[in-house]
């Protein structure tokens, strides 16, 4: 094993970066304070890659410290501008998910504490346990105010009311028991997405929300599952390794697709002349890093704005 990392003082960091490193660093009070506030590993661990020549530890002539810390900054903004869209949806589902469910099994708390109630095959059979114990412990706990004054006040707690302390993870997964009836109500909300592409969708969206919420990388980071093979890949010409789309699947493009068929066109036109203005502006500031390269990390093709120029047709 190598060793351990000795630990160095912000200045030392600095002058690491600039005589070791190489880095340009115009103000090195200036790059002390942003490595007080950042901390040397979440900038530099999580941003420098991208200004690296590959397969060596040396960066590119004339790199700065201030290009990576627009590119940190540049995600940061990211991460604002997809977690409140990521919300919205959140939001959306909560009030959909417990007026359908409620709808057909009404109020009682003993309802969503019934593994009758969802679907209970074989194959979900833990997954509904696990649900259920999940949603046992959101009904006994006692850090919410509502929750507390629905339990002492009607001794029961519906789900319109619960639903509001389960995580974005907790909606997918239940979500995913839903009987199918109510799936298919829930995915009428959104137009022409089945069942299982909204499954798909929250999977992957539950991860995504999470690196926004923890402040972790977004820009480059990828899932393990896949949202499905929809017409927006084939009518945005998406390019194909074999038979999986190279962009729009796992990555933060896949998200941009999510949105476009689960938020209002409105919204959405918002949101990507916004998400247009973050990627121009540092496109701008990166001197070592084109924005077709950017684009790459990101997932995004080269014709990504012309996500609007498709109707959401089957």
């Amino acid at each position: 094993m190598l060793s351990q990392k000795k630990f160095s003082t912000f200045s030392e960091q600095v002058e690491w970066l600039q005589d070791e490193k190489h880095l340009i660093i115009s103000d090195k009070q200036y790059a002390e304070d942003i490595l007080k506030h950042i901390g040397y590993f979440p900038l530099m661990g999580g941003y420098k890659h991208l200004f690296r020549i590959p397969l060596t530890k040396k960066y590119k002539d004339g790199t700065s410290f201030d290009e990576i810390v627009s590119l940190y900054e540049f995600d940061a903004e990211l991460r604002e501008l997809f977690f409140k869209y990521l919300l919205q949806i959140e939001r959306h589902l909560r009030s959909l998910m417990s007026y359908y469910f409620s709808e057909q099994y009404g109020e009682s708390q003993s309802a969503y504490l019934d593994a009758n109630n969802f679907n209970n095959s074989r194959r979900n059979h833990n997954t509904v346990s696990r649900l259920i114990a999940t949603l046992q412990r959101a009904a006994s706990t006692t850090d919410y105010v509502y929750i507390n004054y629905y339990r002492n006040t009607y001794g029961n707690i519906p789900l319109w009311v619960l639903i509001n302390v389960l995580t974005f993870g907790n909606l997918s997964k239940m979500y995913k028991v839903f009987p199918q009836s109510l799936q298919s109500k829930v995915c009428k909300n959104f137009g022409i997405i089945n069942q299982r592409q909204m499954e798909q969708f929250l999977s992957v969206l539950t991860k995504f929300r999470n690196v926004c919420a923890h402040g972790e990388r977004l820009f480059t980071y990828r899932t393990i599952d896949n949202i499905s093979d929809l017409p927006l890949h084939r009518k945005m010409s998406i390019p194909m390794n074999g038979i999986q789309y190279q962009y729009g699947k796992n990555d933060l493009f896949a998200v941009v697709i999510a949105f476009r068929y689960l938020i209002p066109s409105k919204d959405f036109l918002v949101f990507k002349r916004k998400l247009a203005a973050l990627i121009d502006h540092i496109s701008k500031k990166l001197v070592h890093i084109d924005s077709y390269e950017l684009l790459n990390k990101m997932g995004f093709p080269p014709n990504w704005k012309n996500i609007t120029r498709y109707r959401l047709t089957p």
